[in-house]
């Protein structure tokens, strides 16, 4: 009896692997086996860089925040407690928005809580 193969399946799966290859750079496009490991290891770090992309932008607007604050003679840390003892929920993102593109409001939210 003749061994039977799936040529279909493989030769798909060996498609849509260099195909996802697309635009890498020398043997990494075209040959399968190297495309394949490229591509697992291009897709393990584009998981991570999703979670290291929050906690970039969080130190961004922490950064930001620190210094308009330190402009009207506070800390970060301070004005975060202060913050939180007035009970103005106002998360870091929309803080250091205020801070960089409207600065009066920014500097009237200090006022309010010092």
């Amino acid at each position: 009896m003749p061994r039977s193969v799936n040529a279909v399946a493989s030769r798909a799966r060996r498609k849509r692997i260099l195909k996802d290859a697309k635009g890498f750079y020398g043997k990494r496009k075209n040959v399968y086996t190297v495309a394949k490991n490229v591509l697992e290891k291009g897709l393990t770090y584009r998981y991570v860089g999703r979670k290291l992309k929050k906690r970039e932008y969080r130190a961004l607007w922490i950064a930001r925040i620190n210094a308009a604050v330190r402009a009207e003679g506070l800390t970060y840390s301070v004005f975060i407690h202060k913050l939180a003892k007035k009970g103005i929920g106002l998360d870091r993102k929309v803080l250091a928005d205020l801070a960089m593109n409207e600065p009066e409001a920014f500097s009237r939210l200090i006022a309010a809580v010092k």
